[in-house]
């Protein structure tokens, strides 16, 4: 019944949102990564309304507002907080505002708020899946305030069903109004991937690398899946041993990403680590598909040398009898980078000196006190690339 919690429409008054957008660090050298003269300044086109959630579920349904497939597949809200979502919608709570790019066609590109729209859209029985099929509809779970949302759903399974919003209870929540803020077209169009990693705000906090896919996906789908097609080389997965909670945060993505951008996009002194792999992936993301080949073609190269001469831990800690504990982005960089930028020296070896050769290396850079002063718990991720890199290529030159 109506009655069964009490409901009040949710509104919430959001100021404009407009500012200008900073450029990507500019003081990069490599031939993917010059910048041009227009980066130095952005130009910003804002507007924005509240609106209903059942008119977006509406553009949503019409084609009108759109979530690209491979940005979807980062919805990872627990239903726990799908829940509370819903029942900040049924107490009246104010609901953060979402943000959209305008596309040329007049139809909304979802930039920010993926998290509340597919959980509205799913609770529904609205949301697609990537592959065009539907979702589950969502089921409710109780709360402390609202203990009678558990097991409620949007629609009766059977006429016998009383676990099912009724019509009221349909019109509050479609009712229900957030706010709107448009990027409209006529704004750079870099701004909209810089508007989403400044304004991700769900409630899951996404990894750093998680929103950089997402700016991927907008920018470039092709270069998001064949950075995804790295992490599926049979020497990558042998040698980049990480746990199931590193993937699930897409950290094989990132040290794919790594791997091209540190000889592509050679890394600045100082810079924030993530602030240089946001700006290399977006001047990447344009790489043609004859130098994505040769990249390809070199990352399966030096990681099946070091499985196969060395070890597939090879990026594990050398305790003197054998690799082991973690996997080390330290060594990764330092011995990944090293090996690649000295890979004609390395190949013009004999094959039997070379194995002795790059084991013993790989075995003595572990106590090699330069690398341990600049790879240990405490050093900050510029120092570790800006002492390391050029440690790798010089110790790894035959």
């Amino acid at each position: 019944a109506s009655s069964m919690f009490p409901i009040q429409g949710c509104s919430a008054s959001w100021a404009q949102w407009s500012q200008a957008i900073r450029p990507p660090p500019s003081t990069r050298s490599g031939d993917l990564c010059r910048p041009s003269l227009g980066s130095a300044r952005r130009k910003v086109v804002t507007d924005g309304y509240e609106m209903s959630l059942g008119e977006i579920a509406s553009l949503y349904k019409s084609g009108e507002l759109v979530i690209d497939p491979n940005y979807q597949r980062l919805f990872r809200w627990e239903e726990s907080q799908k829940t509370r979502f819903v029942e900040s919608l049924l107490l009246g709570i104010p609901v953060p505002p979402i943000f959209v790019f305008q596309r040329d066609s007049g139809v909304w590109e979802l930039i920010d708020g993926l998290q509340r729209i597919s959980t509205i859209l799913q609770l529904m029985g609205e949301l697609r899946l990537p592959d065009g099929g539907l979702y589950e509809p969502l089921v409710l779970s109780g709360t402390n305030l609202l203990p009678s949302l558990d097991g409620m759903k949007w629609s009766k399974l059977d006429q016998e069903d009383v676990n099912a919003f009724d019509t009221t209870q349909h019109l509050e929540i479609k009712r229900s109004r957030l706010r709107v803020e448009i990027l409209r077209k006529e704004s750079d169009e870099d701004a909209k991937f810089e508007l989403f990693q400044r304004l991700n705000t769900g409630g899951s906090k996404l990894s750093e690398q998680e929103v950089r896919n997402s700016v991927l996906v907008m920018l470039n789908p092709g270069f998001y899946q064949w950075l995804q097609s790295l992490t599926e080389v049979p020497s990558f997965k042998q040698s980049v041993l990480l746990t199931p909670d590193q993937r699930s945060e897409q950290q094989h993505v990132e040290i794919a990403l790594r791997f091209v951008a540190y000889r592509r996009c050679p890394y600045v002194r100082g810079l924030d680590v993530n602030e240089y792999l946001d700006s290399a992936a977006r001047q990447l993301s344009n790489m043609p598909d004859e130098v994505r080949a040769s990249e390809h073609e070199l990352l399966d190269w030096t990681l099946s040398l070091l499985v196969n001469e060395v070890d597939a831990g090879v990026f594990k800690r050398w305790n003197g009898a054998q690799f082991s504990g973690k996997f080390l982005i330290s060594g990764f960089d330092a011995i990944a980078y090293g090996v690649a930028v000295n890979r004609a020296s390395i190949e013009a070896m004999d094959a039997g000196d070379r194995r002795q050769w790059l084991t013993g290396k790989v075995r003595n850079m572990w106590q090699d006190a330069y690398f341990q002063a600049n790879s240990g718990q405490g050093v900050r991720g510029t120092t570790r690339l800006t002492n390391l890199l050029p440690f790798g290529a010089a110790y790894f030159a035959p």
